[in-house]
């Protein structure tokens, strides 16, 4: 190798290492990324001057700064400057890193906080000893998909407002817009309803739980009531400290299957009329809503009041799991098949949600589902959520649906992660390794270029039978929720080896949020 080669492979490697000891990488990937020469040194509380309508971004900021304990000083050489620029997208942004302003320029308070969570990653990760040091850089950035959710069953069990807010906030870091708060199912009945007082007293309570897994035969239960529900006090405060944040918080009220904590409230509304308990195990139950008119006021009164707490665009009706043995059987779900001249029981469920999604389109609201709302007839104005696969996604994209993808084989972090399970917490089964989910493409090969505008995005779920506390919860997400963010986000991801360096030096950062998180990454360093 020839002096100049030599120089140049020197001054090459140089700048790499100069940028590794910097620790520039964001996740998810940014668009457009430009290192320039200079630093910034951060050792006191920036000046913070914000255009009004970016005030949220900028209140995050000096949270942030808070936390890093920056001394507060009227003589800042600093500032952050947050800066309405009307030409970029809705969620789009750009932040500059000068010796002694950042600035951070977005058309809408969403793409400003988008802003904020690359230039807190940054921070985070080069801070030291009191000072913040930032290499000069622009990052011009927007999102791939509109739609970027993660979901949380608290009808299983059930977590605090405190971890509630937490996990928004391992949300909102990621750049994730939508958070699917799954409130009802057939073993808790989670959201205060005051016009309907039994599904507090009643439904959000089950006297046992199963003790193990589902499959450890016979069944032992630990004789111990477990419950509780979210007020619409609690409910509020959640939303608005997602709302700030950039998120928007979906309720699912499941109908007409998932509803056995709501039937054994209101015998009434069931088929059999007969007292049942709310669920002690898992699995997927006969006892779901009767089809008669007195259960659509029912379900109306309840909607009324859900979308009084939740502004935002969707309310999730789930539509999964329904078995149709009591509807079979029932004389009044009979009469409504012949009266409305449908040919059967699957028919009768795409009546449920189409009269249900009318009554909620009506307040000004739009429907979710997953996808076993296609059988039988879909619903007019459905979303779908594809979890059985891509199949119902295909299926609902070519009748002109908008779809979010959620298939469970990759995007249900309740499976180990895994293979040798010994010195893992109990799961539900399955194995979904961090990379299988880094290298998951939303957009199925098969699905037409012109129905692609229909994928709307994709979705991680969190069903919690096997997660009996938050830190759980939290080792089963983190950090497979960054492989998620890089898919829903990022435009041009870096290789999967890159990514894990990424993730590693992100450790640091889950660590000041007391964030549990698994480690296997590391192990496949070693």
């Amino acid at each position: 190798m020839n002096t100049l080669k030599i120089i140049v492979f020197f001054i090459f490697f140089s700048h790499i290492n100069t940028l590794f000891s910097q620790k520039n990488n964001i996740i998810p990937t940014p668009i457009e990324q430009t290192i320039n020469s200079g630093h910034m040194e951060i050792e006191n509380s920036p000046e913070i001057i914000a255009d009004f309508e970016l005030n949220s971004a900028a209140t995050l900021f000096k949270d942030a700064v808070k936390k890093l304990e920056l001394a507060y000083d009227k003589q800042t050489k600093n500032r952050i400057i947050f800066s309405l620029n009307k030409k970029l997208n809705n969620e789009e942004y750009i932040l500059k890193i000068n010796s002694d302003e950042i600035t951070i320029q977005s058309s809408t308070k969403n793409g400003a906080i988008h802003g904020f969570q690359s230039l807190n990653q940054l921070m985070n990760l080069n801070f030291n000893s009191g000072v913040i040091k930032l290499q000069n850089q622009v990052i011009k950035d927007s999102p791939r998909f509109k739609y970027r959710g993660m979901h949380l069953d608290v009808g299983r069990h059930m977590y605090p407002v405190d971890f509630i807010k937490k996990y928004i906030d391992g949300l909102a870091m990621l750049k994730f817009n939508n958070f699917h708060w799954h409130l009802t199912e057939d073993q808790g009945w989670r959201i205060e309803i005051e016009k309907y007082p039994e599904l507090n007293n009643v439904g959000s309570f089950r006297d046992s739980t199963l003790i193990g897994h589902y499959t450890d035969k016979p069944w032992q239960f630990d004789k111990t009531k477990y419950g509780g529900f979210y007020t619409n006090k609690e409910i509020k405060e959640v939303v608005r400290y997602a709302e700030e944040r950039g998120i928007n918080v979906i309720p699912e009220i499941e109908m007409p299957g998932h509803s056995q904590a709501a039937v054994s409230s209101y015998p009434e509304f069931g088929c059999t009329g007969e007292q049942v308990g709310v669920a002690p195990l898992w699995g997927v139950f006969k006892e779901i809503y009767c089809s008669k008119n007195e259960t659509f006021d029912f379900l109306e009164d309840i909607i009324d009041e859900v979308v009084e707490l939740f502004p935002g665009k969707y309310i999730h009706i789930g539509g999964d799991e329904a078995p149709k043995t009591n509807w079979k059987a029932c004389g009044n779900c009979q009469d409504v098949i012949k009266r409305e001249g449908l040919k059967d029981e699957h028919e009768l469920q795409s009546y449920f949600i189409t009269r249900m999604e009318k009554y909620i389109n009506s307040k000004g609201k739009q429907i979710i589902g997953w996808d076993e709302i296609l059988e039988g007839g879909l619903a007019p104005n459905a979303t779908v959520m594809s979890w059985r696969g891509i199949s119902g996604g295909l299926e609902a994209a070519k009748m002109n649906h908008e779809v979010i993808m959620t298939p469970n084989a990759t995007c249900y972090l309740d499976h180990y992660q895994a293979k040798d399970t010994k010195n893992e917490p109990l799961a539900i089964g399955g194995y979904t390794p961090i990379e299988e989910i880094y290298n998951y493409e939303p957009i199925p090969d098969e699905l037409d270029e012109s129905l692609h505008k229909y994928i709307i995005g994709a979705q991680g779920n969190v069903w919690t039978e096997y997660m009996k506390t938050s830190k759980h919860v939290e080792y089963m997400v983190f950090p497979r929720i960054f492989a998620l963010s890089e898919v829903v986000w990022a435009k041009n991801k870096p290789s999967f080896e890159d990514f894990e360096k990424k993730v590693i030096d992100t450790y640091p950062i889950l660590d000041k949020m007391d964030i549990n998180y698994s480690k296997h990454l590391e192990r496949l360093e070693e």
